[in-house]
């Protein structure tokens, strides 16, 4: 593994994701609207615009001298509400980044992934697959995220290794804005994004000819699987 962007890697699972690569002796390359803490790469974008993250992952891989070896899809935001409370321009912020950006990246990055037999790592969430309320926005981009990869596995077979990985809660400052109704209770078992970042490198680093489809990565307690 030599060069692997990485959505989102300023913060949070991708900020963990990015310092996994560095420990394996590959180069990140930061898709973000905020300078990450460690020296690597860093192309400032706004990911729920989907023609600019089209453009910075073009850039990126121009960066990386033509070749990438993988894209990690880990950015992502979420503001919980009931539907009707939730201004539109923020709902559609929500499934922009989580979905539309997730998208848009894996197309622009297609060309060099299929030149070099890479890999894609999408990451959606637990409510990705089971639905809560005041998370419409937030359910409807994660399960469009599932839906994606799993189709993208099925068009890109023999050519680039697509893996779903769906997380469960973790210690980052994701929920840190929320209302504290919508934080996790102060009894609650995170994960740490740490162990996340590790399975997404094991799928990455399969060899020719193999692919690990789906992960489920969650604390053993976590409540919101299956």
């Amino acid at each position: 593994m030599d060069a692997v962007i990485v959505t989102g890697g300023s913060s949070g699972l991708g900020a963990a994701v990015v310092d996994a690569v560095l420990k394996e002796g590959g180069r990140p390359y930061v898709l973000d609207r905020r300078k990450p803490a460690v020296d690597v790469p860093w192309i400032e974008c706004d990911l729920g615009n989907t023609r600019a993250a089209e453009a910075a992952t073009g850039q990126a891989i121009e960066q990386a001298g033509g070749r990438i070896d993988g894209v990690v899809t880990a950015a992502g935001m979420d503001v919980p509400g009931a539907l009707g409370d939730i201004p539109g321009e923020t709902w559609d912020q929500i499934v922009a980044i989580n979905l539309l950006g997730t998208a848009a990246v894996v197309r622009a990055a297609l060309p060099a992934l299929k030149e070099s037999h890479g890999g894609v790592v999408t990451v959606a969430s637990t409510l990705g697959v089971k639905a809560v309320g005041d998370a419409t926005a937030y359910c409807a981009a994660k399960f469009g995220v599932v839906g994606f990869t799993r189709s993208l596995s099925a068009e890109l077979a023999g050519q680039v290794n697509v893996t779903l990985v769906i997380p469960g809660g973790m210690r980052t400052r994701f929920f840190d804005e929320r209302e504290d109704r919508y934080k996790p209770g102060p009894d609650a078992i995170l994960n740490d994004p740490a162990n996340v970042a590790a399975a997404i490198l094991f799928a990455l680093r399969q060899p020719p000819g193999c692919a690990v489809r789906e992960l489920v990565i969650a604390a053993e307690t976590e409540t919101s699987y299956p």
